[in-house]
């Protein structure tokens, strides 16, 4: 029998043993509530928990046991996973008919069982936060042995050269050494991160300020969907848009001041880009600034300031915070992007401060090495990872830095409000 027939069998006949599970454990409390019996809960309480007591064990089992198999290389009968699993299932079913009586409490035992699963949902991201640094640490070991780290953090040259076919043994002699120095394809990054954010932090903030705060309802109805409209847009198509019509309006533009600009040229892409996020930005914003309360823009009207003077000095202040989140979601996307970096700013790594001239991003090399027949054991391919881990490593960072401003924030603006 074929895995994805033993898991229809499983679930089918789990779906069975919950629906008894159910209708007896409901019965059963009915029956004792009948009796005269003051119960701590209701019969379908109970019987919820009849039924938690019968799939729970029965889904552990097979969570577990699929585990062992896939991680640990086990040899488990997928039939003899299936059984067993069943088997608790029903034993489970016992157990939880059994507690239906008057002293216990059921309505309790479904509360911690939801406390436990909404613990599990929170643990999650610690697990994958895990998972992907052990996934990307060990190969990006692999190519610190083979390159310098040192040469790889302050490099500023980003040539392969030869490492592809030196891992095939297929190295001409006098062909130029592999150079892995990450500075330009960093700088590039940075760069292009932040002229989105130059973009999409005050028209974000703004608009949000403004939909909040001065729209009516109607304008704000109409205003807001069309805005957030900006964050289903796919990818490709911005990018479309950066190398087809907003690129060659910046060299035409840099031409009239008499500036030279490539077509390929990284101010492109930082624009559209920060249009892309301008929804991050503006909605968060919105909501956070909406949750303000009204006592403190009224007390402040109270004192003698203006509309903007209490904006400015009472609800940003306050709603800065959550804005600062918003924008570190917005740099998160930003450093992210692929596509529009890919179809507006080029490939090359080129350390520059000039915007006018192509380069690339960190995440453009990555696709690039991961991509095409390279050896998987060629430093060009292995240099993803070192790449993806010290992009890891900075996003963090950033994450971290803001909880402390925020932090730091949030106790002045208490001092100052006490």
């Amino acid at each position: 029998m074929q895995t994805n027939q033993l898991l229809a069998l499983f679930c089918g006949t789990l779906l069975v043993l919950g629906l008894i599970a159910f209708f007896l454990g409901r019965a059963k409390a009915a029956k004792v509530r009948a009796g005269g019996a003051s119960m701590y809960a209701q019969p379908d309480q109970y019987a919820w928990f009849s039924v938690l007591s019968t799939a729970g064990p029965a889904i552990a089992v097979g969570v577990v046991g699929a585990l062992a198999m896939l991680l640990l290389g086990t040899a488990i009968s997928p039939l003899y996973l299936l059984a067993a699993s069943l088997v608790v299932g029903c034993a489970g079913l016992a157990a939880g008919i059994r507690l239906v009586r008057p002293d216990f409490h059921a309505r309790q035992a479904i509360e911690r069982v939801i406390r436990f699963f909404l613990a599990g949902a929170a643990l999650i991201s610690i697990f994958t936060t895990f998972g992907i640094l052990i996934s990307i640490v060990g190969e990006a070991i692999r190519f610190f042995q083979m390159q310098s780290f040192w040469d790889f953090i302050t490099g500023t040259t980003w040539n392969p050269g030869a490492s592809f076919l030196a891992a095939a043994g297929r190295a001409e002699e006098g062909a130029s050494a592999a150079q892995f120095g990450s500075v330009p394809l960093f700088a590039g990054t940075f760069m292009i991160t932040a002229i989105a954010m130059l973009v999409a932090i005050p028209v974000g903030l703004l608009s949000a300020i403004y939909m909040a705060e001065f729209a009516p309802a109607r304008v704000r109805t109409l205003a807001k969907p069309v805005l957030e409209v900006l964050a289903g847009i796919p990818t490709v198509v911005y990018g479309f848009f950066a190398a087809i019509t907003v690129a060659p309006f910046i060299v035409d533009v840099a031409g009239f001041f008499g500036l030279e600009a490539s077509f390929n040229n990284a101010l492109a892409p930082g624009v559209v880009m920060g249009i892309m996020i301008i929804p991050f930005i503006s909605s968060l914003s919105d909501d956070v600034i909406n949750s303000v309360p009204d006592s403190m823009r009224q007390g402040s009207l109270a004192l003698g300031m203006t509309k903007a003077e209490t904006i400015r000095d009472v609800v940003v202040p306050a709603a800065l915070p959550g804005i600062i989140s918003a924008s570190l979601l917005a740099v998160s996307r930003a450093l992210g992007e692929t596509m529009i970096v890919v179809m507006a700013a080029g490939m090359r790594p080129n350390l520059t401060a000039n915007p006018l001239e192509d380069m690339t991003t960190v995440t453009v090399r990555i696709v690039a090495a991961l991509t095409g027949d390279q050896e998987f054991a060629s430093a060009e391919t292995l240099s993803a990872f070192a790449l993806g881990l010290v992009l890891f490593v900075v996003t963090l960072s950033l994450n971290l830095v803001s909880v402390i401003m925020i932090r730091r924030f949030r106790e002045k603006y208490r001092i100052n409000n006490l």
